[in-house]
């Protein structure tokens, strides 16, 4: 029996390049301020904003209302079901390459 896979709103949110960069910014950093992270990209605050609300949607960041600003942080715990998912791939690759890596090993030992 198969186990239920991750939310789908996971996969849409981890699918676009600049989602990921937050992430990985907020898993380097910790928790910061929307107006921080936008600095960091050539985007406008608007379309930072977007990525975020897209990013809580999917209970990947948690936001805290500090004064006026707003505060990321991480939760990776969504991303879990995702990396185990990936992880079974893992096998299939390192198989992949070990036959690789020894068909390449022996046609050099062939003259």
């Amino acid at each position: 029996m198969s186990r239920p896979a991750a939310n789908a709103t996971v996969y849409h949110a981890i699918a676009d390049p600049t989602r990921r960069a937050i992430l990985d910014l907020l898993a380097r950093d910790g928790e910061q301020p929307v107006t921080h992270l936008s600095r960091q990209f050539a985007v406008t605050l608007s379309a930072i904003s977007q990525h975020m609300r897209v990013l809580r949607e999917a209970d990947l960041v948690r936001m805290r209302p500090v004064g006026r600003e707003r505060w990321y942080r991480l939760n990776a715990d969504p991303l879990r079901e995702v990396a185990h998912w990936a992880g079974n791939y893992k096998r299939f690759w390192h198989d992949r390459l070990a036959a690789l890596g020894e068909h390449l090993d022996n046609e050099n030992e062939t003259p």
